[in-house]
């Protein structure tokens, strides 16, 4: 393999999952081509400067388009906010990210998040780094949308999708040639730092049965619903008791409602965690009360932990990763009736279904290795 240069695009202006699967695929790429791919992260307004360190540790690069570090040590959370930074982001970057590809000329350019800057860039001017435009979700897509994405698709080189259901959906809108799209599973798992970070303790409270249920407290995880759904348990039981990590806008409102529903014995927050692993292992059963996933880091992070996992069947990756059910249990999405009925058929189902259950799902997710991320991404870019 001739030494080749990636450079990633991937501007965000809060923790989301795709800032971890832009920093692990740059690793694979970088330890298991054995120096043969360098890795380049571009920072538009100093969003990256906190990961420093770990792109230091792992020899990837960090190239800051503006001496303007609006991001820097900041998180922008709300929908109306995030879209005015994205829209100076697109201002800002416009010249400087044309410069950098005319001067610099890597190999590929892998975008993310806000890609319509570098999408529009190669539909008026020509470059010879190649663009790989990386769907983390299919996208709403209206009239206007659908017309800008055939006018500048056309201009991409790959295209990549996290699930099979997803690059069947993009097939299906009929907006590029199919031969472009790629599946390419997320970088989300490393066996031997599982293995490490499963060790760790925590608090001794947590030594009760418990259930478990990770993400950012957005719409999109749903909790509301989930807590709903909770406190009917905790009516027929009330020593059930639920963990949610995580933090977001919707912080507020979670504890407003778990007052409001006479949880606070039973549910316990406790904000954003570094290591989840010992969570989860120590953990009776996941929840997953998502409306769109895709494909659910924490799905994935949940089947190596080897939880249980009840989730909601939202578009597009835990029918996938749970094998249609055969890995877990599916229930409709913002179906209390549903939720409660899975729920009873993992309580009343016995230990070896859903033993086989926990290796059904454990096995699908093998594919989210570095390793695998690895093969399949050089695979796709024919290097």
């Amino acid at each position: 393999m001739d030494e080749k240069e990636i450079y990633y695009w991937s501007p965000f202006t809060s923790n989301v999952a795709t800032i971890t699967s832009v920093l692990n695929s740059a690793k694979s790429l970088q330890k298991y081509s054995n120096g043969k791919i360098k890795t380049t992260i571009i920072s538009a307004l100093g969003e990256w400067n906190n990961f420093k360190d770990s792109l230091k540790k792992n020899n990837i690069k960090l190239f800051n388009l503006n001496k303007n570090k609006l991001l820097n040590d900041k998180k922008i959370e709300g929908f109306i906010k995030s879209r005015i930074i994205f829209i100076f982001i697109f201002l800002k970057c416009f010249f400087s990210l044309k410069k950098i590809l005319i001067q610099n000329k890597p190999d590929y350019l892998v975008i993310h998040l806000l890609t319509s800057l570098p999408l529009f860039l190669y539909s008026i001017f020509k470059f010879e780094t190649k663009l790989i435009l990386r769907i983390s979700g299919l996208p709403n897509i209206n009239l206007i949308r659908k017309q800008f994405w055939k006018f500048t698709l056309k201009n991409v080189y790959k295209i990549t999708c996290p699930t099979e259901a997803t690059k069947n959906d993009l097939i299906k809108l009929n907006i590029c040639e199919k031969e472009k799209i790629y599946v390419l599973h997320d970088p989300i798992i490393k066996i031997s730092e599982i293995v490490k970070k499963k060790k760790d303790k925590i608090e001794d409270k947590f030594n009760y049965n418990y259930f478990i249920s990770i993400g950012r407290l957005t719409k999109q995880k749903n909790f509301a619903f989930l807590l709903d759904c909770f406190k009917k348990l905790v009516d027929n039981d009330n020593k059930y008791k639920l963990v949610i990590i995580g933090s977001g806008e919707d912080k507020n409102k979670l504890i407003e409602k778990i007052n409001k529903l006479n949880l606070n014995k039973n549910v316990e927050m406790l904000g954003y965690v570094n290591n989840i692993y010992p969570y989860l292992s120590k953990a009776e059963c996941f929840f997953l009360p998502s409306l769109w996933e895709d494909p659910g880091f924490v799905l994935v992070e949940a089947a190596v932990s080897n939880t249980l996992i009840i989730s909601s069947n939202c578009k597009n990756g835990p029918s996938e990763i749970l094998d249609e059910g055969k890995g877990g249990y599916l229930y409709q999405v913002n179906s209390e009736e549903d939720f409660l009925k899975k729920f009873n058929e993992f309580k009343n189902n016995a230990k070896e279904i859903n033993l086989r259950k926990k290796i059904v799902s454990k096995k699908n997710v093998k594919k989210f290795t570095f390793f695998k991320h690895y093969l399949n991404f050089i695979n796709i870019l024919q290097i």
